[in-house]
Parts: structure tokens; C-alpha cells; sequence
């Protein structure tokens, strides 16, 4: 593959999935009802339906559960209509799929609420997990384009540090005990002969 934009990405695989015929919708404010596709037990097609994503772009396959052969695609584009949610039931969608130029709409089942469920959150986590890619570069960006801090001395500075404690010439010899005063005489105390060695004491 030339790039990573060539990577495809399996989202999501449900094993089971079931395609009907939708009539014309009679009113946008009604919406789709999956009751108007007469008896959903007996649906159009089964198969298997994979979620793709191939860098930004989202597809959704539906393919022979067995060969793998390709049924119909939906390009997945957020907030553009790609797919409805019917009005009466939570395990039922209208999903407009494209082929060469057309399209079509048609009804889009699941024998599980589980399995419209995990369809729901992979297609809205594949563009949350876009947006927080574009924020994080779009920090990236900026930090690159602020200048950076030039804390180097100039010629002629200089640095001076104070020495926490220190206080303003304080030397930092370390305290020595005071030394015996002298007498009036000027000299110094004689020093107290050592104790005698055991055995010799008087």
C-alpha cells in the first residue's frame, strides 16, 4: 500500500443482517416506519455487514456471509443522511447505498437490539476518534508556530545568584567553638594534665 490513507480498518462485523424494500416516504415529519415494509420476517436479503474505515472515510458493506461477495455499500458521511433510524422499532434503519453515481434506499435490519446498538457506536466513535485527531493537530500546529524563548545571556549581561540563607557576604565556613580567653596577662590558661593510667591513681 503507497500510504496509510490506503489502510483499511474492520469497526465492526455482524455476522446477520437482513435488507428490505422501502416504499416512497408519504411525510418527512412521519418519517420511515418499518411496518410499511409488509412482513419483516421475510426480508429482501441476509447477509453479513462489515464496517470499513479507509483513513477519514467510512463504509458500511453489506456482503454473502459465505463468499464475501458484495451485496451493496453505503459511504458513510456524518450528519448527511446517510442513515435514518425508523419511527417504530429500535432494531431497524433506512441506509441509502450508492453504486456507480446512484443511489437507492433501502431497509436495513438486525435480529438483535444488541447488534443496532454496537452499529450505532462504531460509526459515531470512527468520527469522534477524526475530531480528537484534528484537535490534536491543530495543537500541535499552534505550539510549532509561537516563537520560541531565547533565555541565553547577551554579551555584556551578567547573572547574579543569591545564595538562599547566605545573607550578604555571610562567609559559609561552617560555626567553630569559641577559643579560651586569655588572662590579663595575655596568656592563655594552662590545659589540664590527662588522668592518670589505671593502677597509678594516688
Amino acid at each position: 500500500m503507497s500510504d496509510d490513507s490506503d489502510y483499511e480498518s474492520v469497526l465492526l462485523v455482524i455476522r446477520e443482517c437482513y435488507v428490505y424494500k422501502v416504499p416512497p416516504l408519504q411525510s418527512s415529519s412521519r418519517g420511515y416506519r418499518a411496518a410499511d415494509w409488509g412482513n419483516v420476517d421475510e426480508p429482501l436479503w441476509r447477509g453479513r455487514l462489515r464496517i470499513i474505515a479507509q483513513g477519514k472515510k467510512c463504509f458500511i458493506r453489506l456482503e454473502d456471509g459465505k463468499t464475501g461477495e458484495l451485496f451493496a455499500v453505503c459511504p458513510y458521511e456524518e450528519n448527511k443522511g446517510c442513515i435514518e433510524s425508523v419511527t417504530d422499532s429500535s432494531r431497524y434503519f433506512v441506509v441509502r447505498i450508492e453504486d456507480q453515481g446512484r443511489h437507492a434506499f433501502i431497509g436495513l435490519g438486525f435480529l438483535d437490539r444488541s447488534h443496532a446498538f454496537d452499529f450505532n457506536v462504531a460509526l459515531q466513535d470512527h468520527f469522534k476518534h477524526l475530531a480528537a485527531e484534528e484537535r490534536s493537530a491543530e495543537q500541535k500546529k499552534a505550539g510549532a508556530q509561537q516563537p520560541k524563548m531565547d533565555f541565553s545571556l547577551k554579551e555584556g549581561q551578567t547573572l547574579n545568584l543569591t545564595i538562599a540563607g547566605g545573607g550578604t557576604g555571610a562567609s559559609t565556613r561552617r560555626n567553630r567553638p569559641p577559643r579560651p580567653a586569655a588572662s590579663e596577662d595575655g596568656v592563655l590558661p594552662a590545659l589540664l594534665p590527662p588522668p592518670p593510667p589505671p593502677g597509678k591513681r594516688k
